[in-house]
């Protein structure tokens, strides 16, 4: 099992396929960089295999669509094998990269290889070498030269066999992926907690994805409401409690995400961290043949949150 190596394929698919997929494939300083939503189209294709690629080849993501009783919406559906390497291990965006007026959190399986952060891959008790490495970022822009030559030394590779993935939040692609990580944040919730992440034999997630209603900064709260109110996560996981990991916990609970993030100062430190998780939660624990469900979907807050009630 090799995460950059099959995420590597993926974006390759993607290169061949650009066209089709409403990508645009170009250089960054040395590195290729598959744009999917700034300067190109992008597509719901292309955001499922963002998603793919983010998560290390180890998901599986569909696109349908739903009835959510105001309209119809996308919707996501994730698989995940080994859930705590492919979504905390690499979907998680866990690496910060700034250089002048660039800044955005990376995402994929380049961080095994830069160990970013490196208390994840402790935790996890992960890692590999590739001689290829894949990044994505959620950016308006492409990074700065400099930033690519810093990526490609971190993961201890050449800038040819670096792959970066840019989409805005404000685009179907980025917007798509944000809903991808349904998953992550209920791992990311059980990590949060000390709970064994290890032990989450498999995962399946649904959840709406956003309509793009606005730029990169409307969209952010937008996005996380999907997950926050709309998203549904099913575990197969011996000591997990389900009441814990479901975004009602919160105290922020019942608030656009952007709401929440203004009475917060605009601070993230700010925001009660039990927000950040999905709306529903299914555990199955196998040996114990017990099951255990919690949250609910709250349509209101989601249309409140597209614009469908003011």
């Amino acid at each position: 099992m090799n995460l950059n190596r099959s995420a590597c394929e993926i974006v390759r698919e993607m290169v061949a396929r650009s066209e089709e997929l409403g990508v645009e494939v170009r250089r960054a300083g040395g590195a290729t960089l598959i744009d999917c939503g700034v300067r190109a189209p992008g597509s719901f294709a292309a955001g499922a295999m963002f998603a793919e690629a983010c998560m290390g080849g180890l998901g599986r993501v569909r696109v349908s669509m739903h009835d959510y009783g105001f309209g119809m919406l996308p919707v996501v559906e994730v698989e995940v094998r080994k859930p705590a390497i492919a979504c905390l291990g690499s979907q998680k965006a866990g690496w910060k990269l700034a250089e002048g007026d660039f800044f955005s959190l990376g995402s994929g399986p380049a961080r095994i290889l830069a160990r970013k952060p490196a208390s994840t891959y402790r935790a996890l008790g992960y890692e590999e070498e590739s001689d290829v490495a894949v990044i994505a970022l959620e950016a308006p822009a492409p990074p700065p030269e400099k930033l690519v030559e810093e990526i490609a030394r971190e993961c201890g590779v050449e800038q040819e066999n670096l792959y970066i993935l840019l989409a805005p939040t404000a685009s179907i692609a980025g917007s798509l992926q944000v809903s991808a990580r349904v998953v992550e944040t209920a791992l990311y919730r059980a990590m949060h907690l000390n709970m064994d992440v290890n032990a989450v034999r498999s995962a399946l997630g649904r959840a709406p994805v956003a309509p793009v209603v606005g730029g990169d900064a409307a969209m952010m709260g937008v996005t996380n409401d999907m997950i926050i109110y709309g998203g549904e996560v099913y575990l197969v996981a011996e000591g997990f409690e389900a009441s814990k990991l479901v975004s009602s916990s919160s105290t922020s609970y019942g608030k656009p995400f952007a709401e929440v993030f203004r009475e917060a100062g605009y601070d993230f430190y700010r925001v009660d961290p039990a927000i950040f998780a999905p709306a529903r939660v299914t555990v199955n624990q196998p040996e114990s043949g017990e099951m255990s469900t919690a949250g609910k979907l709250n349509v209101e807050v989601l249309m409140r949150s597209a614009g469908m009630l003011r």
